[in-house]
């Protein structure tokens, strides 16, 4: 029996080459446990540092997506600004009471739209026809940009292109939406004098029958709670003079 144990306890220990003695290869429960927890954090490490390069990733392209769309709509508004059609003086005759409205009058009002606050519309006759439903037809037209409530609690900015007789005008469904996400669409007009107006009317008194000069575009964007501001000024390229 004494010598069966010698032998057991010489065979769990082997010679060092500096002529100790160690402990045969192994692990105990406790250096696992621990190997299994530092195992864990590094994982965990590893999983987060990943999530935060996607999620940044993806917050980057959503921006990128909507500084494009942003782009594309202020460049829009812009085309049909700068091709604006006006009727010049003196062909041009302000309308009496019981005549219809000049057909290439320039009119800005605001209205609630969606329980969301007031909203600007811009109504004015341009060259900047954009042919849809494989209508060829040019001319002069009818834009009128509008903003509409969607069921997720966003605005949409929709552009209107109606050639002439220009009809009565109504929200449809089929209006292309030039920006969503809108938070907000504004136009200030400046007059000859360098006077800013919120709204406009051509075809009124109170503006002597003038066109405004320049127009500024200011549109905000939300993008998961964080707004995005873009504004542009563009000068109109034919104007009417106030009639004194």
């Amino acid at each position: 029996m004494t010598e069966h144990r010698r032998q057991n306890r010489a065979s769990s220990v082997r010679p060092t080459r500096a002529g100790g003695w160690h402990r045969a290869a192994g692990f105990t429960l406790m250096e696992i446990l621990i190997a299994i927890a530092i195992l864990a954090i590094v994982v965990t490490t590893a999983l987060a540092s990943f999530n935060a390069v996607f999620s940044t990733t993806e917050v980057l392209d959503d921006s990128a997506n909507l500084y494009e769309m942003a782009h594309t709509c202020m460049k829009r508004i812009v085309f049909d600004l700068t091709s604006i059609h006006i009727g010049q003086r003196p062909l041009y005759k302000p309308p009496e009471f019981d005549q219809p409205p000049d057909p290439y009058r320039l009119v800005a009002s605001t209205e609630e739209t969606g329980g969301t606050g007031f909203a600007q519309n811009l109504r004015f006759t341009s060259r900047a026809h954009l042919p849809f439903e494989k209508s060829s037809r040019e001319g002069i037209v009818e834009i009128i940009y509008y903003l509409q409530a969607t069921n997720n609690g966003y605005l949409e900015l929709r552009r209107a292109d109606n050639p002439y007789p220009y009809p009565d005008f109504e929200k449809k469904g089929s209006d292309p939406v030039l920006c969503k996400y809108v938070k907000s669409l504004s136009f200030k007009f400046l007059d000859k004098d360098g006077i800013e107006f919120d709204v406009w009317d051509s075809d009124s008194d109170e503006f002597g029958y003038a066109t405004p000069v320049a127009i500024a575009v200011k549109l905000e964007l939300l993008n998961k709670a964080e707004t995005h501001t873009f504004e542009t000024m563009v000068s109109l390229p034919l104007i009417r003079q106030r009639a004194e």
